[in-house]
């Protein structure tokens, strides 16, 4: 199982996504999220195959589609958080910190 956690910055909203997958094709998702824009995602974002997700074009995935009839801000990292966990669940990438540090 993967687990990945999302602080997503100045709006304060935190996410929890656990990703699982028994046969490394099919992920499993569970997340819950402080976000009430992306809170109606979490019980429609069960399962996905992490081929179509994890090789689809930026944006293109049904991640994104699905989270793109919430999700208000262009910058939100969760959609791809999701992504990186399948990724980790289904064995196609090794689990590392994905870090975006802003400064002024």
């Amino acid at each position: 199982m993967a687990e990945v956690k999302v602080f997503s910055g100045i709006c304060g909203f935190n996410t929890s996504v656990k990703v699982e997958s028994k046969n490394m094709r099919d992920a499993q998702i569970e997340f819950q999220t402080e976000c009430p824009n992306l809170k109606p995602l979490e019980p429609e974002l069960k399962e996905v195959k992490a081929f179509v997700e994890c090789f689809a074009k930026v944006g293109d995935s049904p991640v994104f589609q699905m989270a793109r009839k919430y999700c208000k801000h262009a910058a939100c990292p969760v959609p791809t958080a999701i992504i990186k966990g399948v990724e980790v669940a289904c064995g196609l990438a090794l689990p590392k910190d994905a870090v975006i540090k802003i400064s002024k």
